[in-house]
């Protein structure tokens, strides 16, 4: 019961959210443009399919992928589990002691970011407006292995206690060197590509992890060490975005070297 209750909640407090966006909409067309809403039926049942989803799944983020982060950062950083993966004996753990988490974050936002339904349609559009020339799967796969890489960083920087600025200046610094090095059809794309794995499915898991790991580390504060972890999320897709162009830039001038020398090898 008390389930149905609080889903009911999550779906009332969806509506009034949606609201604002509906009213807006209505009136901007009906004010602005000077016409009826075209299927407007149509639109309004869409609407209530969104208020009803998003209800559902923010009660299934508060029911299992909140928890299950937390879980996982508790159990990985169980004393008791880290004697059993440290293969000498030690006074006290350090980072590296803490691998199986660094390979759990990598494999979690590799994961999420591949199945994120905007990071899937972007690299859709993007393959339909190159005319082929960016892979679906190519992108996705560079945008999911900068996830998983900037998910272990960020796990690596709550088990260290570094500040994030640090990783952020140095993560932007390579950013910038990279723009000015790539091919400029690939930058707005891998600047976007940032923005989209951060998602549906990513944030809530990520954002669990970072807190669940920050509570169970001593001498961590889940307020200033637990966040951090989506803004590295965000950021290291537009390094692999970038480098997967310009790695496609040297294989196509390398693919070009090899035509004249066996075209001469032939004649």
């Amino acid at each position: 019961m008390d389930l149905v209750v609080k889903t009911l909640l999550f779906v009332a407090n969806s509506a009034l959210d949606v609201l604002p966006i509906v009213v807006f909409l209505f009136a901007f067309q009906w004010f602005v443009i000077g016409e009826r809403m075209r299927n407007g039926g149509q639109i309004l049942v869409g609407f209530l399919f969104v208020v009803v989803g998003l209800g559902l799944f923010l009660e299934g983020l508060e029911g299992s992928l909140f928890p299950l982060g937390r879980m996982m950062a508790e159990q990985l950083t169980h004393p008791e589990f880290l004697l059993d993966t440290v293969e000498h004996a030690v006074a006290e753990f350090t980072w590296e002691d803490f691998y199986w988490v660094y390979i759990f974050a990598a494999t979690v936002g590799f994961s999420t970011a591949m199945a994120e339904p905007s990071l899937i349609a972007v690299a859709m559009k993007a393959n339909t407006v190159s005319g082929g020339t960016i892979s679906v799967v190519g992108l996705r796969v560079a945008v999911a292995t900068g996830a998983g890489i900037g998910v272990a960083l960020g796990c690596l920087r709550v088990i260290t206690g570094i500040p994030l600025p640090y990783f952020i200046a140095a993560g932007y610094l390579v950013v910038i060197l990279q723009t000015i090095a790539a091919p400029r059809e690939i930058v707005p794309l891998a600047y976007d590509s940032g923005g989209v794995t951060t998602s549906t499915v990513t944030v809530p898991l990520v954002a669990a992890l970072g807190l669940g790991l920050a509570d169970a580390v001593p001498g961590r504060s889940p307020l200033i060490d637990g966040f951090g972890l989506i803004a590295l999320t965000a950021m290291f897709p537009i390094i692999s975005v970038l480098a997967y162009g310009q790695i496609a830039i040297y294989w196509n001038r390398v693919s070009k070297a090899k035509r004249p020398r066996n075209n001469s090898n032939n004649h």
